[in-house]
Formats: C-alpha cells, structure tokens, sequence
C-alpha cells in the first residue's frame, strides 16, 4: 500500500511516501506543479496551515487521486504519552505529532525542539507525561517583526556565515542578534535537559543541533508521527 504523508506548516508542505525515500518540499500554491507519485492508496495530513490551505489540500487530493483524506489531531492520549493541555484542541497537531515520535525513539524522559516559523520546546517526563513547553517566534519571524516595526533598522547587505559577536553595522547587529538569541536558547535547553535526550526537528533545526552540541537530528518528527497517531 502507498501511502503518502503531507506535513503542512506555515510556510511550506513537506510530503514523503511512507517507508521510502521519496519526497518533496512546496509552497502552499505549487500543489499542481510537483512530481507526485502516480498510485497512492491513503494520504495523512498534519497541518497547521489554517483552513485555506487544509481546504485546497482536500480538494487536490480528491481530484489527484480520488481519496478522501486523513487528518491528524491532537488529543489526550496517545502511544503512550499524556497531553498536558486540558483542551487538547488547543495543541498544535505539529507539536503533538513530534512528541509523540520523540517518545517513540527515547521511551524516557526527553526534549523536542521544532525550528520552524515559531519555535517550540517540549519536555516530557519519564512516564510518557507532557510535562509544558514553550512557543516563540521563529529567527525569520523574528527578523521581520524587528524590521516591519522599526524605522531606524534597516537592513541593507546580506551576513555570510553564522557569527553572535556584536556586529559593526545594523545588518551584522540585527543578524547576529538573531543567531545570539538561538545560541542562547539551545544552551539554555542542553542545561535543563543534562542527560535526558533532546531531539530536534524544523527548518532551522540543523543550525540548533550544531550550536546545542548533543542535540539530535531528525527532519522527519512531524511526519513520523502520522503513522502514530492515525495507524499505519
């Protein structure tokens, strides 16, 4: 059976059929313009793209391949791990999905931090409990906010390279500001997690993992999670 696992963030969908190698990144509007995969039998989608685009997802997949789609959602209760939140609605499915794979690779106490458009910081305890995370903005999220409503800074040039030393100029100023705060936070989550695991995942991911030193990679949280929560 070929089934294909969507990942919808705020900014692009990433997809991969389940158990191969075969996959893609687009934007919210190339759905017709990528190379899918001619047979697909199920579709599972995580997505926190807001209705329009889960909408679009819908109708794409309808049409493409004549199947209803599947999609995830939080709840209290899963392989395992119990939700913190009182709603488990108010989850984001992303953040749920890659709790419940990070849970899945430790069976421990650990950590699961997403670089994406926002930021998120999960810790769960050793007996699969939610323990809380954290929510913040994302470096390119953060950069824009800072830009859009300043007037004064004003970034001219791009930065090559990563670099928290204080920066001779606005643009180095506000880049290296950006990469301080994430140096900052990933030393900050190594301290608190000691020798608890701590698995990354997200578009800025590979930047924290180096900066965090022990940090674990795995790109594919939020996908490895579908088969999760809505079975294989």
């Amino acid at each position: 059976m070929n089934i294909l696992d969507l990942d919808a963030g705020n900014t692009f969908i990433k997809w991969q059929v389940f158990g191969t190698s075969v996959r893609g990144r687009i934007g919210h509007h190339e759905l017709d313009n990528e190379a899918w995969p001619e047979s697909v039998d199920r579709v599972r989608i995580a997505s926190v793209a807001g209705e329009r685009v889960n909408r679009s997802l819908r109708d794409f997949v309808q049409r493409r391949w004549q199947l209803q789609p599947e999609f995830a959602k939080t709840s209290a209760l899963a392989c395992g791990v119990v939700n913190s939140y009182a709603d488990p609605s108010r989850m984001g499915v992303d953040r749920w999905l890659a709790i419940l794979s990070a849970w899945q690779l430790a069976r421990r106490a650990c950590w699961v931090v997403d670089c994406g458009s926002a930021i998120t910081v999960e810790q769960l305890g050793n007996d699969g409990r939610h323990l809380g995370g954290y929510i913040m903005p994302g470096l390119q999220l953060m950069g824009q906010n800072l830009l859009s409503n300043t007037a004064k800074v004003i970034v001219d040039h791009s930065i090559e390279g990563f670099s928290s030393a204080p920066g001779v100029n606005t643009s180095e100023a506000v880049q290296h500001g950006l990469n301080l705060l994430l140096e900052s936070l990933a030393e900050n989550v190594m301290r608190r997690a000691g020798d608890q695991p701590v698995y990354v995942t997200g578009g800025d991911g590979e930047l924290f993992c180096t900066l965090a030193g022990g940090a674990i990679w795995c790109p594919d949280l939020v996908l490895d999670g579908l088969s999760l929560a809505l079975g294989e």
